[in-house]
């Protein structure tokens, strides 16, 4: 059966669209599975008015057999077998013969009852009572409510279109709004009814009137309108896949117009050139390469700009933009960053950690301290400079009216200034990475003042009791651990982490309001948390992660290369052997009693074996490890396993001898202590 919903509303912001795309999917599907209602196919689109599930669905519940207990037995039997009143009332109520009724034992005792098929409910009725259900719990930045109601919905709904197997299928939203069987099309240019009886037929008559449903298509439009007004040009619109994802779901119908304004404005940078058109107008630049061209791409929700009205009315706003842009540019550049960065004093960063001149004398302590851990001897005047100046930029005009080039900003104008190309390039770079799609920082300071700036507000919002749950992170708290662990494995960093926290821990003094302790703990917690996610996303198996993390994360880039072992040895034959007998260990070991090995108590060959072998590993492993090289020392680990089948063939570990049962069980330790400092084996899942 096909089951077509489409809810249409007023216009919509595109990540409105987007959250609700996701959630509908993720609560139809288990809604279906929780009514046992099998999908083959399950789609949910949306547009920048209309949110359309299309689901392909078994016909109704199948019927089920359940069991109804009654009375218990020495309540419903007489001694002579005939049925007592209880039963006889039970089985009346029930509407069935009391010869019906069976003995049956349970975890209480013996019980009368009987098997009663339980018919399963048809399609349309689970549907009627789950649809409203789903579109009463979806979540929205923010909400409205009209016509008086106390209904939320991140816009008006005006219409609700419900068909099931080519028929209406009469729904009612919490708000009052009915289904109808028909919708209509684009709210401009064609409105007229739009009655499908299929999914398929929906599309397509949708295309007729206007509407493009699948945003996948919507997207290859745009693209595609793009590469044939652009290639004449041997041009390419200045990439930013957040736009085009904005756009895609902005529109019904993409109608790509490309425009141009004066060439003057070209001695903008293209950073701002291109954040003045994305920012309040949602158009895409144009380069060749790295160079700003006098054009614009504009998406608007039309059929077509035949009067070139759209293009026209672009171009004038942009125009005013761009002036705005190019006279803060001029005015900004008046006075030096190190003049601003004087300022900053008189900049609250948050009420409880003082001024943005407080954090900037933070992010020099660190930033020194964390190049004296990973940088080469020259260059920490440079990356001492940047931090001096990267937040300086937030006194200038431009980064007020465009918040999101700040750092960029006052990279463009410590370049502007003379000032060397490390420290404009480090202060440019230090917010990168932004999000997941962001590139880390290309250049080592780069690296280090992100890294610096991102702990510190990390350590400072943990140390004030900030916490991130599920749905709020108003500090940005993911995205910055995110970041720092980015940036850590981009750049092949190998520091002891637990030390620069300490160090961001230091700086701050006395303002925090948690035990220091206690900050340190939940700020591994969180990072581990973040790592394990990232890796993940790398796509390794969920136990090798855990396993991997189980000797902590000093060594974040440390972390990533035993999991990147691990993965890589885990189909050898000696892998999952080696995890059994590891297992074993853990298994003798658990609540005993252990010594320091002892050479004089071994008495049997197979445990002499077994410490020279160790002695052997330890002594080759060891260094390995240091270098990070846990493929290599994971190989070397390997060869302990046939003297350890023999010592397990042959020796008796729980001796009765106390002396020499410790020292057997220690020397087990000396071994799972060398495993330990590779991963947590007992964490990986054998089958």
């Amino acid at each position: 059966m096909e089951f077509l919903l489409e809810i249409m509303t007023e216009e919509m912001p595109a990540s409105h669209v987007t959250s609700a795309v996701d959630q509908m999917k993720e609560r139809m599907g288990k809604e279906l599975a929780a009514a046992g209602i099998q999908s083959a196919r399950l789609d949910v689109f949306g547009t920048s008015r209309r949110l359309a599930v299309a689901v392909e669905i078994k016909a109704g519940q199948e019927d089920a057999e359940e069991w109804v207990t009654g009375p218990p037995k020495s309540v419903g039997l007489r001694p002579d077998g005939t049925y007592s009143p209880a039963a006889l009332g039970f089985a009346r109520s029930q509407g069935i013969a009391p010869e019906i009724l069976e003995v049956t034992t349970t975890a209480r005792g013996e019980y009368l009852g009987f098997k009663r098929v339980r018919k399963g409910r048809s399609t349309a009725e689970i549907l009627q009572d789950i649809v409203p259900r789903i579109v009463g719990s979806l979540a929205f930045p923010k909400t409205m409510r009209w016509a008086g109601g106390s209904f939320r919905f991140s816009r008006p709904i005006h219409g609700l279109l419900g068909l099931l197997d080519g028929r209406h299928l009469p729904i009612r939203l919490p708000e009052g709004t009915e289904s109808k069987p028909f919708t209509s099309g684009h709210r401009i240019f064609d409105r007229r009814r739009v009655t499908p009886k299929t999914i398929a037929e929906y599309f397509d008559l949708l295309k007729e009137h206007g509407v493009i449903v699948d945003p996948d298509e919507r997207r290859k439009m745009i693209l595609n309108q793009i590469e044939e007004h652009l290639s004449p040009l041997d041009a390419k619109i200045h990439p930013d896949p957040e736009l085009l994802e904005k756009l895609v779901y902005g529109v019904e119908y993409p109608c790509m117009v490309i425009g141009g304004f004066p060439e003057a404005f070209l001695k903008l940078p293209l950073d701002v050139l291109s954040t003045a058109m994305r920012e309040g107008q949602n158009v895409f630049s144009v380069v060749r390469g790295k160079k700003q061209l006098p054009h614009f791409v504009a998406v608007a929700d039309a059929l077509k700009d035949g009067k070139n009205l759209i293009r026209k009315g672009n171009e004038r706003v942009l125009k005013a933009r761009l002036e705005d842009a190019r006279f803060f540019w001029e005015q900004d550049r008046k006075v030096p960053l190190a003049r601003r960065a004087v300022e900053l004093k008189n900049v609250v960063y948050q009420e409880k950690l003082g001024s943005y001149e407080d954090k900037t004398q933070r992010l020099k302590k660190i930033v020194v301290y964390l190049w004296d851990k990973v940088g080469p001897d020259s260059g920490r005047d440079h990356v001492l400079e940047a931090a001096a100046l990267c937040k300086a930029d937030l006194l200038t005009e431009m980064v007020k009216e465009f918040p999101s080039l700040q750092g960029r900003m006052g990279g463009l104008y410590a370049r502007n200034e003379g000032r060397p190309g490390p420290v404009a390039q480090a202060v440019f770079e230090h917010y990168q990475p932004v999000g997941p799609a962001d590139e880390s920082p290309a250049s080592l300071p780069g690296a280090v003042l992100s890294l610096a700036d991102k702990l510190d507000a990390l350590v400072g919002a943990v140390g004030i009791g900030v916490q991130v749950t599920g749905s709020s992170d108003p500090y940005g708290l993911r995205r910055n651990a995110h970041g720092v662990c980015r940036i850590i494995l981009d750049k092949k960093l190998r520091f002891s982490f637990n030390r620069l926290i300490d160090k961001a821990l230091s700086v701050y003094g006395d303002r925090m309001t948690l035990d220091r302790k206690e900050i340190k703990a939940r700020c591994l917690e969180f990072f581990t948390g973040r790592l394990r996610h990232l890796f993940e996303l790398m796509g390794y198996r969920y136990d090798l992660v855990n396993a991997a993390l189980a000797p902590g994360i000093d060594g974040i880039y440390d972390a990533y290369l035993r999991v990147k072992a691990l993965d890589g040895l885990r189909s050898g034959s000696q892998f999952e052997p080696f995890i059994l007998m590891v297992k074993r260990i853990n298994n003798i070991l658990r609540d005993q009693i252990t010594a320091k090995p002892n050479p004089d108590l071994f008495s049997e060959k197979e445990e002499r074996d077994l410490q020279a072998a160790f002695l052997a590993v330890l002594n080759n492993a060891l260094p390995m490890i240091a270098k990070g090289d846990y493929g290599r020392a994971q190989n070397i680990i390997f060869k302990l396993q046939p003297c350890l089948t023999a010592f397990f063939d042959k020796v008796l570990i729980m001796a009765e001898d106390k002396n020499i049962r410790r020292n057997r069980l220690g020397l087990l330790k000396s071994i799972r202590d060398l495993l330990e400092k590779v991963a947590d084996y007992a964490l990986i899942v054998v089958d």
